[in-house]
């Protein structure tokens, strides 16, 4: 059978993923290394994420600001682990002001050098706590519930589009509390929001579940991850929370006078999304003709193509492909008005609905004299392209029906999605007892091996460590220890034989 992309994932994942971006008008290369021009499809999703997500962040209390892109280097400096865990991947600012070099291009100038750097913002905790000092001094001030969107830079050697670029898009939440219950719940409450966001909104099935020591944020206490698979098997960190304890606090002086009037150090969290979220829908959903956008975050849901013949009845066609927009667009799925396009680009119908293919349009809409005259309309969803002989699955729906039934055909491709993919999830992780397991797992040129569930005795220091290196022999790493109120664990941990005190998940990873 003959795809809409250059390349199939069974014959180069990589290169297939990189296809979908190009085809889909995802993004392109912008020429600056390790960044990204975001297409307006591509853009469109990540307004669609904002919003579902911004509503929810909202919804729990959490209210929206701005902190600088520039931040002062001795803000780093109070805190020393947070600092050594981003060293390597900062862009600093030395210069304010360029001049010639006498050979037709431009240096630094000597004279403008800053009296202190800046760090191009990797993320905000540093600045972020500065402010809490200043806004934080009794009880009463508390909590403090900020969230900011926001670009960042990161310094990656290795990039790739949406998953791991040198400047991306996301949102951060900072927050500050008086007390480490309340901070340890709030850590917990927006892993929960990540888990039912990505699985709702994005239908992407995720496990929720603590991150070991060596894979902490830097500075926090503790971290916790959704952790989506991909189809190739890998896992992608597709969001993390953060609980910071009092490091932060301490080393940014965010203190506050109690109830008895004794000052306290406050107990500080971190938690967010980024692009790479659109990187995860891109690798579960999309199949060999493209992306497979879930409806609730498709910039448009139904897109409706007119198949014109430069005839007399060309407009009347036009006119009839309007009334159906309209008409769809008075009904409403997820609590939101259907979003319809009438795409009237000048190009071919043929051209046009493969273009919406490999964009991922959850229902594309053809419509032609014939479909006019009998009150009907030609329609392909986009979760199910072909029919059993490999044509076509184009369904022929009186106008009326199919507009009624438009919202429940949206819900039902959303669910479809999630459906397919939780499938694959299940399916894909394996309990294994021994190490020997594990490197037959794992094995070179074994495809797609899943995930690796296994006893854990929560090693620490050095143990810890001989097991990341080991694992890294296999280029593997721990995701994180699935959450699973009331399960019980028993036997031995793989690796240190130690009674297990809770069960992990080891894959390869994005």
């Amino acid at each position: 059978m003959k795809h809409a992309l250059p390349v199939t994932r069974a014959q180069d994942f990589a290169a297939w993923y990189q296809a979908v971006i190009a085809e889909a008008d995802l993004a392109e290369e912008s020429g600056v290394r390790g960044c990204m021009v975001i297409r307006p499809w591509g853009y469109g999703i990540w307004e669609r994420i904002q919003r579902l997500l911004d509503d929810r962040i909202k919804a729990t209390g959490h209210e929206n600001c701005y902190f600088p892109l520039f931040i002062p280097l001795s803000y780093f400096a109070k805190e020393a682990e947070h600092v050594e865990g981003f060293a390597k991947e900062m862009a600093v600012v030395t210069h304010h002001r360029l001049i010639g070099d006498g050979k037709g291009g431009l240096v630094p100038d000597p004279e403008a050098k800053l009296e202190e750097p800046l760090v191009v913002r990797p993320t905000s905790e540093t600045v972020i706590g500065a402010a809490f000092a200043r806004w934080v001094q009794s009880w009463r001030d508390l909590p403090v519930l900020i969230n900011q969107w926001a670009n960042v830079v990161r310094w990656e050697m290795r990039t790739r589009m949406f998953l791991r670029t040198s400047e991306f898009l996301w949102q951060e939440g900072h927050t500050a509390h008086a007390s480490e219950a309340e901070a340890r719940e709030e850590t917990l409450r927006i892993l929960e929001l990540y888990r039912s966001f990505a699985e709702e909104c994005l239908a992407l099935p995720v496990v929720a579940g603590e991150k070991p020591e060596n894979e902490r944020f830097p500075g926090a206490v503790a971290t916790y991850s959704i952790e989506a698979m991909m189809q190739d098997g890998k896992a992608l960190q597709a969001g993390t929370s953060h609980f910071l304890g009092t490091n932060f606090a301490a080393a940014q002086n965010i203190r506050f006078q109690n109830a008895a009037g004794e000052l306290e150090l406050a107990n500080t969290t971190s938690w967010g999304v980024s692009t790479r979220m659109i990187g995860g829908v891109i690798m579960v959903h999309g199949d060999d003709d493209g992306l497979r956008a879930p409806p609730r975050i498709a910039p448009w849901q139904v897109v409706i193509v007119p198949m014109l013949r430069d005839a007399p009845e060309d407009e009347a066609v036009i006119g009839y492909c309007r009334e159906l927009q309209r008409a769809l667009a008075a009904r409403t799925a997820f609590g939101e008005p259907v979003r319809a396009l009438l795409d009237l680009k000048p190009a071919k119908a043929a051209a046009k609905r493969w273009g919406w293919v490999k964009k991922g349009a959850p229902l594309i809409v053809e419509v032609g004299p014939r479909d006019m005259a009998g009150g009907n309309v030609s329609v392909v969803r986009r979760d199910r392209l072909y029919r059993e002989d490999g044509k076509l699955d184009a369904q022929v729906l009186a106008r009326d029906a199919f507009v009624e039934g438009a919202p429940a055909l949206l819900v039902a491709i959303q669910a479809a999605l999630f459906a397919d993919a939780k499938a694959r999830l299940d399916t894909a992780i394996v309990p294994v007892s021994d190490w020997a397991a594990i490197e037959a797992m794992f094995a070179d040129g074994r495809e797609n091996p899943g995930w690796a569930e296994i006893s854990w005795s929560r090693p620490a220091g050095t143990t810890l460590d001989a097991v990341v290196e080991r694992l890294k022999a296999l280029k593997l790493t721990i995701r994180n220890a699935p959450m699973t109120p009331g399960e019980e664990v028993t036997g031995a941990c793989v690796f240190t034989g130690e009674p297990a005190v809770e069960r992990v998940l080891i894959a390869r990873a994005y």
